[in-house]
């Protein structure tokens, strides 16, 4: 092995390893008797992936919705007439049930232990394996927050027509790098969006009536008859365009957008920005294992700004505070 693969081996073993804040892997080890606190997640989420794989994309979009606002402590979670639910961007985000249901079995079986916070890490995580992606170990530790305002929300998440400079700036507030904002974008290779965000690329280009140059001809006259101009139903469109691999965790998604397949704005963006361009090509080539790449940059997104210690709470229910 040459020098160089040497200090490469070692630059990811140290990754691996790392810690961020206060979290550790198997924070829960020992704490319920003989029982693994993991493992009964793992359980719930193979029943409920069973019944609606559609999960996968619904509690990715969870979990970083979550983390975006005021760090990774489960305020998305909490009912409330000004919570973050009720928030524009939050309208849409689905999954609640399911962070219920393992919240209620770890409940019975643990009570009092496990944060909502970590139910969501853990829960995403297992959708994703699920979904065909590859494990990553989650770490845990986190306490639930107690604050849960629409209007943090509405100020933290981006739109789908955010230019990548602007979206790379919020990334970096976070601590998240522009190799991670492309990275973490990858989420789209599962999921949908809805005709309403982007008839805009469809029929506005410059007030032409045309779609944007940016987006393949046939995919736009494809989506054209899918999504018209004027509509009363907001139809769904697949983020990954290519359908064999819509519903799966994997790097296709950066090869639709190098073709300018990209449904959003955003994705077709990072694959011609000079900023996102190089990951998307590493990614698109398998240069870079987008699965292994994905769960790091996960764990990293997870990390976010994290409630520790006697901070927070651990609730009762992840609905409302204690």
């Amino acid at each position: 092995m040459t020098p160089a693969a040497v200090a490469l081996v070692l630059i990811l073993a140290l990754f691996a390893r790392q810690s961020y804040a206060a979290l550790t892997t198997g924070f829960y080890k020992g704490k319920c008797g003989s029982l693994d606190v993991e493992a009964i997640v793992a359980q719930v989420m193979s029943a409920q992936f069973a019944k609606d794989p559609t999960i996968v994309p619904a509690l990715l979009r969870m979990h970083f919705h979550d983390c975006f606002v005021n760090g990774c402590d489960a305020s998305i979670l909490l009912d409330g007439s000004t919570s973050e639910k009720t928030a524009s961007p939050n309208q849409s985000v689905r999954g609640y049930e399911v962070i219920d249901a393992v919240k209620a079995e770890l409940e019975r079986r643990c009570p009092g232990l496990v944060s909502c916070a970590d139910i969501i890490a853990m829960a995403t995580r297992d959708v994703v394996v699920l979904g065909k992606g590859t494990r990553y170990e989650v770490q845990t530790g986190r306490r639930d927050g107690i604050v849960s305002r629409a209007s943090d929300a509405n100020a933290n998440l981006p739109g789908p027509s955010v230019p990548v400079s602007q979206l790379a700036n919020l990334f970096a507030n976070k601590g998240l790098n522009v190799s991670d904002m492309a990275v973490l974008l990858g989420a789209h290779t599962v999921g949908i969006t809805h005709c309403s965000f982007i008839v805009n690329r469809l029929y506005n280009f410059q007030n032409t009536g045309r779609p944007y140059p940016s987006m393949d001809a046939a995919l736009a006259n494809q989506l054209r008859q899918t999504c018209p101009q004027v509509s009363v139903a907001d139809n769904p469109v697949n983020l990954d365009q290519n359908a064999s691999s819509s519903n799966t965790v994997d790097k296709f998604f950066y090869n639709q957008i190098q073709l300018n397949r990209g449904v959003l704005h955003i994705d077709q963006a990072i694959a011609q920005d000079s900023l996102t361009r190089p990951t998307v090509t590493s990614l698109a080539s398998g240069a870079v294992e987008f699965k292994t790449r994905f769960g790091q940059a996960m764990v990293k997104m997870g990390a976010i700004q994290v409630l520790s210690g006697k901070k927070g709470e651990i609730r009762r229910t992840c609905r409302a505070r204690n």
